[in-house]
């Protein structure tokens, strides 16, 4: 007579989760063109769903029932590779406050070109849901950022969602610090519309006509976004430095006739010093050129963000 073996619960538990798991990341590290681009869209399609809200319950409670009287898609360019740099930056603004406003904070950058990006970005995704990934080879001043912004209006196409889904898209960079709550207050008493908002260009100017937004971090408001969409000057004008090119483009459409220059709220780190520069002080919206820990710990401390935390003894290590 055979000799059946049964394996305990506990182990055959175990053995399956394991064989899952090896065949989820074969399923990953074998994907084609026609399996990249489903990871693309979902990537896209789950933008909508991750939101930075403020630690205020009553706030939370609002953004459930209807949709926030103030909506801005904070879009971080960045790159595949730079996991940690995601992961610090969701700390820094998954713990801000947003002054009751709706205030989605998304990663951004081109196709994914490396197995690993495939395998790690997917699980970023599923885990967070705050990547946008564009149909664009990965650049800084050759057209990316006209492929984020004449994206989002097929992207967030929603007609049972608000309208429109966001009052204001950002653009900013991963070397900049923004503090959600003074950017929002800044916002709320200007124009929804034709808006063009951030830290004039060349420094010592204060008139938002003159020039441009520096890419430190710059804001247009979602009609500007559906020009660029269906424009035929942006879409013909996508080479050169990217916030300059943004800049063109609003001159030649003659667009955005609502500007609002946030200096000196904005300003690049004080070392080294440049015209751009000044010293941290507190009526500040934005830090940029924040290329090293050392920055990014010296201006967290100077805007006290983890003073008021107060480690209890019974986990104090000596």
């Amino acid at each position: 007579m055979k000799t059946i073996t049964r394996f305990p619960l506990p182990r055959l538990s175990l053995t399956l989760s394991s064989f899952f798991f090896v065949v989820f990341l074969f399923i990953w590290f074998s994907i084609n063109e026609v399996q990249f681009e489903a990871l693309r869209k979902l990537g896209q399609s789950a933008v909508s769903n991750f939101q930075y809200q403020s630690l205020d319950n009553s706030s939370v409670e609002n953004s459930t029932s209807s949709p926030a009287d103030l909506r801005v898609l904070f879009g971080i360019l960045t790159l595949p590779d730079q996991y940690q740099r995601r992961h610090f930056l969701r700390l820094i603004y998954g713990t801000q406050s947003t002054l009751g406003a709706q205030v989605d904070v998304k990663f951004v950058f081109c196709n994914l070109t490396k197995e690993d990006q495939r395998v790690l970005v997917a699980l970023e995704i599923m885990r967070y849901n705050d990547i946008i990934i564009l149909n664009c080879k990965e650049n800084m001043n050759k057209g990316k950022t006209y492929t984020y912004f004449s994206s989002l209006p097929e992207m967030f196409d929603d007609p049972e969602g608000p309208n429109p889904p966001y009052h204001y898209v950002m653009k900013t960079d991963d070397d900049s610090y923004f503090r959600l709550d003074n950017l929002i207050a800044s916002l709320r008493p200007l124009p929804r519309e034709d808006l063009y908002y951030g830290y004039v260009i060349p420094c010592p100017s204060m008139n938002p006509f003159v020039n441009y937004m520096s890419g430190m971090g710059y804001l247009i408001s979602w009609d500007l976004v559906e020009w660029i969409r269906t424009s035929e000057i942006p879409k013909n004008h996508t080479e050169g430095p990217e916030d300059k090119v943004t800049g063109e483009w609003m001159r030649k459409g003659q667009r955005a006739k609502n500007r609002h220059n946030a200096k000196w709220s904005m300003y690049n780190y004080p070392i080294p010093h440049t015209g751009c520069t000044h010293e941290l002080w507190p009526d500040t919206i934005a830090v940029h050129l924040l290329k090293d820990q050392d920055k990014w710990i010296n201006t967290l401390k100077y805007f006290n963000v983890t003073n008021n935390l107060q480690p209890s003894k019974q986990y104090h290590i000596p």
